[in-house]
């Protein structure tokens, strides 16, 4: 089974970010990751995608907002196909994303290295990347709900 980035940082985020304990070290989440059978190379790779969005967090400026149309390059348009660019309109739309925020969010799905996203991973992408972001709590809820309605349709 190819286990990829996407699929350690969803195990991860479903593992560890209600987590009452606190976040385990670098070390502590490669022995776990490891021990439940993922890759060391996609296991690395999803260490450094989350280490660089904290980053990206932490610099994003809110008091400039950006109101300029998006359009998306080839490169982008070739991974995102055209629900997941009108699923992040949407998510504009309704308040969900704000442009600083769909960037990073277009940068994050750019750093999966996938050569399409499902819609479903999308989701997972913006609700990580919300988690992130200061702020933006009530964004965030609304997307988790998004996310789990979805799941939840599916199962019945």
């Amino acid at each position: 089974m190819k286990e990829s980035v996407m699929d350690v940082l969803l195990y991860l985020f479903q593992h560890y970010i209600d987590n009452e304990e606190g976040q385990p070290d670098k070390a502590t989440l490669e022995s776990e990751l490891e021990r439940v059978g993922f890759p060391t190379g996609e296991i690395n790779k999803a260490i450094s995608w989350l280490e660089n969005m904290t980053i990206l967090a932490e610099a994003t400026d809110d008091t400039n907002p950006i109101t300029a149309m998006r359009f998306y390059t080839t490169q982008e348009q070739a991974i995102l196909n055209t629900a997941c660019r009108g699923y992040l309109l949407f998510l504009e739309q309704v308040g969900i994303l704000e442009p600083e925020t769909r960037e990073i969010v277009i940068e994050r799905v750019m750093a999966l290295d996938n050569q399409d996203i499902e819609l479903e991973h999308l989701k997972w992408v913006v609700l990580m990347v919300l988690f992130y972001q200061p702020n933006r709590e009530v964004a965030y809820a609304w997307m988790e709900d998004l996310v789990f309605d979805d799941i939840e349709a599916v199962i019945h």
